[in-house]
């Protein structure tokens, strides 16, 4: 089972969604790409860190420089389907998931800049948790 996450930056998002599919199960192949990567955010590391998940070893990486065609399953985490990380070439066999969570990157400075990938974090590990339940009962 190969399972690939995949947002614009691939610096958030599908980083800590990597992250969370290595943590919660190590047996899986797992990786994670951007359509323009704009290098691991500082914050989702620490944001993932403070949750016992260590990112910090993971790099942003382009699409193209990784197997994505061999994915069984797609995960694009753009905060919306019209974004092109949805709108490649995928294989038809490829089972391909859309979650539009926000990107903490792009959130607002305010008082607790790590407030917005706190939130991404916890909603990305409920969405893996929930993947990986049916990629179980397979």
């Amino acid at each position: 089972m190969r399972i690939l996450f995949v947002c614009t930056g691939n610096a958030a998002r599908s980083q800590m969604a990597e992250g969370w599919a290595r943590h919660l199960a190590p047996a899986v192949a797992v990786e994670s790409a951007g359509t323009r990567p704009a290098g691991l955010s500082h914050h989702a590391v620490a944001a993932m860190a403070e949750a016992g998940a260590d990112i910090s070893v993971q790099r942003s990486k382009l699409l193209s420089a990784t197997a994505w065609r061999d994915a069984d399953i797609a995960v694009t985490l753009c905060g919306s389907a019209r974004e092109e990380c949805v709108a490649q070439p995928w294989s038809p066999a490829t089972q391909r998931e859309h979650w539009p969570i926000a990107d903490p990157v792009a959130a607002p400075a305010g008082d607790d800049p790590l407030a917005p990938f706190r939130t991404a974090r916890d909603e990305i590990r409920a969405r893996v948790e929930a993947l990986l339940a049916t990629v179980e009962n397979k």
